[in-house]
């Protein structure tokens, strides 16, 4: 038998339900820093992060360049940086586990493994553990339909 109330009450929460999905899909916030080159939360490093020179592509596997030096600009050696990050509105992490492989050079890092798996904004995560004392660096990235949004 069929019960119209059923069918409108499933409809009203399918619409609800899209409303709500819908809406950590707008635009990032107008007041974000995009730059990839700053001072660490306490400010105790400069923190650099160098993309691909091509690049990257939606749903591609990609290294970055991360450049770590001290307020008077001289290169930290042998830090241990973390790397995470995510889409702050959608709720959810990278899609890969991107981590620091090697030192490059004096203060220049290799992060492996990055991979954003949708357009829009995405933040990244550092935490740093060097010369004795730890501290963070979030970078805030746009990715479109051609790659990464430069600044």
């Amino acid at each position: 038998m069929f019960k119209p109330y059923l069918l409108t009450s499933t409809l009203a929460t399918a619409t609800l339900a899209a409303v709500l999905s819908l809406s950590g899909c707008g635009t990032p916030p107008t007041d974000l820093d995009y730059s990839l080159k700053h001072h660490s939360s306490t400010g105790r490093f400069v923190v650099e992060m160098v993309p691909p020179a091509q690049g990257p592509a939606v749903g591609q596997i990609h290294s970055w360049t991360l450049k770590l030096a001290n307020t008077d600009g001289a290169p930290v050696t042998h830090a241990r940086i973390a790397v995470d990050g995510g889409m702050p509105q959608h709720g959810h992490g990278l899609p890969t586990k991107p981590r620091v492989t090697r030192e490059l050079a004096s203060g220049t890092y290799l992060i492996e493994g990055m991979k954003f798996s949708m357009t829009g904004w995405w933040d990244l995560r550092l935490d740093i553990d060097a010369d004795g004392a730890r501290d963070k660096a979030v970078f805030n990235v746009v990715m479109a339909g051609d790659g990464l949004k430069r600044p």
